[in-house]
């Protein structure tokens, strides 16, 4: 079974900047789509950034210029570098993951459990 684990987030500053990981865990093959999505209360969930097998971004426009995501496909790792945090930015994040399991190829879409994070002062 393959779960997706994420770091801690935690309280920042306006202005700050936060690093959040996210591990593949279990009988991973292939990893397509890699990345972020996250909610803020009375919202629905959202795109931050996800990232192909080549490491080709997406970003959400209002992200753009301050996040930065990438991945280790050895490891099968993701991160999301967020710099200039805003208010805004406040929500729970959740990884994101399209992948193929081994030994079966089984295809499945996956969520991590999410973790907030809170930019305030």
């Amino acid at each position: 079974q393959v779960q997706l684990v994420e770091s801690e987030g935690g309280l920042v500053q306006p202005g700050g900047s936060l690093r959040l990981s996210c591990t593949a865990s279990g009988s991973v093959d292939s990893i397509y789509v890699f990345g972020w999505y996250r909610q803020a209360p009375e919202n629905e969930r959202e795109l931050v950034a996800t990232a192909t097998f080549s490491n080709v971004p997406t970003y959400a426009d209002s992200v753009k210029g301050r996040f930065h995501v990438s991945r280790d496909n050895a490891k099968n790792m993701v991160y999301l570098q967020m710099n200039n945090l805003k208010p805004d930015d406040t929500a729970v994040y959740y990884c994101y993951a399209t992948l193929v399991t081994k030994p079966d190829l089984w295809y499945q879409e996956l969520w991590g459990q999410g973790t907030p994070v809170t930019v305030s002062s």
